[in-house]
């Protein structure tokens, strides 16, 4: 989320546009769209092209598809039919009732109610508003009309289901929420019952208005809202909202300078949505909300857009400070680059006679270089809480920061055994890697290479560069962890007494004769079996924690376009040593612990290729290399088309031994034709 990364992209033909939201099938983990109104796609995560998977074509326009978790995903169309999927896909082609006529669809949502999946959407017709509710298993249907206000009318809709009741909560052009109670069991059979509705509460404090467009319910007594916040005559802004129902206060906000889409998601106690071009996620946690919170909130503020609520110092990305208080009903921890692969989903409470992190951060400011490390180091030595990750986030900022102001200081130990006994991310310590560069520790690259999840490709790329600037003979002189190098590559120049066992896998001892009969440097190292590595050991290590880094070609891409040439040249050479090596073994694994594996080191060589084909066919030192590397790469291609054209006689073989008596003895003879 924090570096945009994508995990998986998928795109329509150009013309074609995909016109509901995609979702996810719980049961079949497949993924579910809908483009040109009645197309529908269905894919898995392994699919890639999108016009090679199952496709169905409706006979109906379809507004949206809710997936259930436990029942399966429910298709709304626009003329107000409900299916199931697996209904639907039984006949796509089925007749679809049109039951809401000249009424279009504003909202839809569904629920589980017991075993019994619910859809409830809401329309509108000349201005007056209606509410069906769809009950998919008893195949009924209510309709209810929403009762009319003067000068108003509704903006957006949520909705929850409790004790057999659909709570729907309306946002109103007023800039008021209205509840409305719609049970679930219907005792009259009237055709259309008009719902009558209850002020929730008044979007205004002090003659600040808040300008709704979506709205999310956090618990029973705690709204957010997104909207437009301003005082009448004032220009107005964007913030996003918490409001205590129950006490009708606004409990906090946040402006959003960069602007929002005006869509606000709630999930798994995460705020999602968009602040200028991120996608930013927000934690909270609702605690039982109190007179004695809401009086005090309003008295201590004087502002309502200034709360002790709540710090958000991390939206324009300064230093995280996490200030909790005892009396407050809602805890929040703003995390506009958070990683969700590594993040946990609830807050801590803390303690009233114990300092936060953020007060005791800010006490430690202007303490001494050995005050502050031990400090640090007895708040990372505490029991873990939920939200201990934020912490050990809020340690290596505070640590950076003072980098930053002394440029005499670096804890390089400090933050080595952090990054190398906590479970971190790129997206806790954004600077962490950064300043690491500066100071060129490359031990500390390393590891960070080896365990952060979600680091951007510049920064690999910024790494991959430097790996490959710097001298052996500096690299002789660092600490560097070599257990992916020290099984196939040997650390002493002349160590030839160590013996491994070598499985032709397709070689041609022709064509391989002349395979490193290349230029080679002073600089290089023999490995086992007496072939040239064109690196030590140390850039060796080094340079598998790039091949192992997560990326996304399309980022990564151009950024190695600026690699100089010499460097790519080095690069493809490594690249190539370490494809021939996993080449001899018949499992085509390298040995050793974070190891690269054959399918990585060959996606960096395409990489690679595609980034400097131009430039490496003109450079002379790089003509043999490419003419090893095609000779190499076609001879696997005659292997593996011989192995072929064994194949189906090794099955048909496979197959007869599992037909004869394993216990009777014998002796054939099977000829191969």
């Amino acid at each position: 989320v924090s570096d945009q990364k994508p995990l998986g992209c998928w795109s329509v033909k150009h013309g074609q546009i995909i016109t509901c939201p995609v979702v996810c099938n719980f049961e079949t983990h497949e993924y579910i769209a809908v483009h040109d109104d009645k197309v529908l796609r269905i894919w898995k995560n392994t699919d890639i092209n999108l016009d090679k998977v199952f496709k169905a074509t409706l006979s109906a326009d379809v507004y949206r598809i809710h997936s259930l978790p436990n029942g399966g995903p429910v298709v709304l169309f626009k003329g107000g039919g409900v299916r199931t999927l697996d209904v639907l896909l039984e006949a796509p082609q089925q007749e679809i009732e049109n039951i809401i006529s000249d009424e279009v669809i504003k909202w839809s949502e569904a629920f589980n109610e017991g075993q019994q999946p619910v859809l409830i959407f809401a329309t509108e017709k000349d201005g007056d508003f209606f509410v069906y509710v769809k009950k998919l298993k008893m195949n009924s249907l209510h309709k209810y009309k929403l009762e009319q206000q003067e000068l108003s009318k509704p903006l957006s809709f949520t909705a929850y289901i409790k004790n057999k009741i659909i709570t729907l909560l309306c946002l109103y052009s007023s800039y008021s929420v209205y509840k409305v109670l719609i049970p679930l069991q219907r005792n009259t059979e009237e055709e259309e019952q008009i719902l009558s509705r209850s002020l929730l509460l008044n979007l205004s404090v002090s003659g600040t208005v808040l300008k709704g467009t979506s709205f999310v319910v956090l618990d029973k007594d705690h709204i957010a809202v997104l909207g437009s916040l301003g005082a009448s005559g004032e220009e107005c802004k964007e913030h996003l909202t918490v409001w205590n129902t129950k006490f009708q206060t606004l409990q906090t906000s946040k402006e959003l300078p960069l602007g929002t889409s005006g869509q606000l998601w709630c999930y798994e106690e995460k705020f999602f949505f968009t602040h200028g071009k991120v996608l930013t996620v927000i934690m909270y946690k609702c605690e039982t909300s109190s007179l004695a919170a809401a009086v005090g909130k309003l008295k201590d503020s004087q502002t309502p857009d200034v709360s002790s609520f709540v710090n958000w110092n991390t939206l324009g990305d300064e230093e995280l400070v996490v200030s909790v208080q005892s009396q407050q009903s809602v805890a929040l921890k703003a995390e506009s680059k958070m990683t969700l692969r590594s993040k946990r989903n609830t807050v801590a409470k803390v303690h009233p006679d114990t300092l936060s992190v953020g007060q005791l951060l800010l006490n430690l400011k202007d303490a001494s270089t050995t005050v502050l490390e031990d400090e640090l180091r007895q708040l990372m030595s505490k029991a873990q809480t939920p939200d201990f990750q934020a912490t050990i986030g809020c340690v290596i900022t505070a640590l950076i920061n003072r980098c930053k102001t002394n440029p005499k200081y670096y804890p390089r130990n400090l933050l080595l055994q952090i990054v190398q006994t906590r479970e971190l991310s790129y997206s806790l310590c954004p600077d962490l890697m950064a300043v690491a560069l500066e100071k060129k520790d490359l031990h500390l690259l390393q590891n960070c290479l080896q365990r952060f999840p979600d680091i951007p490709e510049e920064i690999t790329y910024t790494c991959l560069k430097v790996f490959l600037s710097i001298s052996e003979a500096y690299l002789q002189r660092i600490d560097v962890n070599l257990e992916s190098v020290i099984c196939y590559i040997d650390t002493e120049f002349n160590n030839k007494d160590v013996k491994t066992e070598i499985v032709e896998n397709g070689f041609n001892a022709e064509l391989e004769q002349d395979i490193w009969d290349t230029k080679i440097t002073k600089k290089t190292h023999l490995t086992a079996d007496g072939e040239f590595c064109p690196v030590g050991p140390q850039k060796a290590a080094l340079l598998n924690a790039v091949l192992l880094s997560a990326y996304s070609e399309t980022f990564l891409l151009p950024h190695l376009k600026n690699l100089p040439a010499q460097q790519a040249v080095l690069f493809l050479r490594y690249l190539y040593y370490l494809y021939v090596k996993c080449s001899e073994k018949i499992n085509t694994t390298l040995p050793g612990i974070r190891s690269p594996t054959i399918n990585q080191i060959m996606d960096w060589m395409c990489l690679l290729l595609d980034a400097h084909f131009t430039v490496m066919v003109m450079l002379p030192e790089a003509k043999e290399l490419l003419s090893n590397l095609h000779k190499f790469v076609r001879a696997q291609v005659r292997f593996y088309s011989e192995l072929n054209k064994i194949e189906g006689s090794l099955r048909e073989l496979q197959r007869l031994n599992h037909q004869k008596d394993s216990q009777t003895y014998s002796i054939e003879v099977l000829e191969l034709i």
